[in-house]
C-alpha cells in the first residue's frame, strides 16, 4: 500500500517544470507552433492557423512531456518589441529560435536577431533549438541549408540543434521537442538555475 501511494506522490509532485522561450522575428510562425504544442501534447485544441494574429507582447503555453512540465513563452518579434526579449532571458532554462524557411530575404535578419540572443550573457549555456519552419511549402529551404546560411561558429559550447518543422501541420515537432527535454535534464544551465532557486537534487 505504502508503495502505490508513494508512486502516486512521486508522479504527482516530482515533475520537473522547464521555461523554454519561443523567440524568432514577426512572420516566423512561432504563435502557430505554440498553438501546434498544445494540441499535439494536450487535450486542447489550438487555434487554427486562420484565427491566429501575431503576437504582441507575450503568450504563455503548457505542455507535459513524460514526467516533464514545459512552461512556454511565446514573445512578440516585431522589431520594437524584440528589446522585451532580454526581460525573460534569466529565468529561461532553453530557447526556441523558430525561421521562416520559405523567406531567404528575411534570413539576415533572423540570423542578426539570433546572433543577439546568443550574445546575452543572461541566456549563457541555454541549449538553442533552431526551427526550420514552414516546410509544408515547397520554397523551404532545409535544416541543413539554413545551418550554412547562419554559420553559429561561437556559441560558447552551447547544446543545439537544427530542426525541419511544420507548425501547420506538426511535421518535426515533437522530435524537437523531445531532443530539447533531453538536453535541459542534463544542462548545466538548468543546473544552475536550480542552485540559484535554492534546490539542490531534481525537482
Amino acid at each position: 500500500m505504502f508503495s502505490l501511494f508513494y508512486g502516486l506522490w512521486k508522479y504527482l509532485f516530482s515533475k520537473t517544470e522547464f521555461h523554454v522561450l519561443i523567440l524568432g522575428i514577426d512572420k516566423a510562425g512561432k504563435t502557430t507552433l505554440l498553438e501546434k504544442l498544445k494540441s499535439v501534447y494536450s487535450n486542447l485544441e489550438g487555434l487554427p492557423p486562420d484565427r491566429i494574429v501575431p503576437t504582441v507582447g507575450l503568450n504563455i503555453g503548457r505542455i507535459e512531456v513524460s514526467n516533464t512540465k514545459l512552461v512556454f513563452w511565446d514573445l512578440g518579434g516585431q522589431l520594437g518589441l524584440r528589446s522585451i526579449w532580454e526581460k525573460y532571458y534569466e529565468e529561461a532554462h532553453a530557447v526556441i529560435f523558430v525561421i521562416d524557411a520559405a523567406c531567404p530575404s528575411r534570413f539576415e535578419d533572423s540570423k542578426s536577431a539570433l546572433e543577439k540572443v546568443l550574445r546575452h550573457e543572461d541566456l549563457q549555456g541555454a541549449p538553442l533549438l533552431i526551427l526550420a519552419n514552414k516546410q509544408d511549402l515547397s520554397e523551404a529551404v532545409s535544416g541543413e541549408e539554413l545551418a550554412r546560411y547562419l554559420d553559429l561558429k561561437k556559441l560558447d559550447e552551447r547544446v543545439y540543434m537544427f530542426e525541419a518543422v511544420s507548425a501547420f501541420d506538426g511535421m518535426g515537432i515533437k522530435e524537437g521537442v523531445e531532443w530539447l527535454v533531453e538536453v535541459m535534464e542534463r544542462s548545466k544551465r538548468t543546473e544552475t538555475l536550480r542552485i540559484r532557486a535554492g534546490v539542490t537534487g531534481p525537482t
